[in-house]
């Protein structure tokens, strides 16, 4: 399943916007059944460590048995940061 992340907005920067991000793609987006979830950051102009391990933490805390993939990483900001968090 890929997720295009710029859907939570193009400025992801703070601990509880990933965790509501995470909340509403829980109830509207994942599908319980998926193997592979990826992450696509086209359009995402800044992603902050405290966001984006809100909302990769609560995928990996939520599926455990899940493949997580990502696309469009280059941004600076989006690479450093997953860099970070050890995405």
């Amino acid at each position: 399943m890929k997720i295009q992340i710029a859907k939570f907005g193009n400025i992801l920067v703070s601990r509880p916007a990933g965790k509501d991000a995470f909340l509403a793609a829980s109830a509207y987006i994942f599908k319980d059944n998926e193997k592979e979830f990826i992450l696509d950051f086209a359009g995402v102009e800044v992603l902050t460590p405290s966001w984006a391990d809100e909302f990769i933490g609560g995928i990996k805390g939520k599926f455990k048995n899940v493949q997580i993939k990502f696309d469009n990483t280059l941004n600076p900001s989006v690479k450093e940061t997953l860099d970070i968090i050890k995405a």
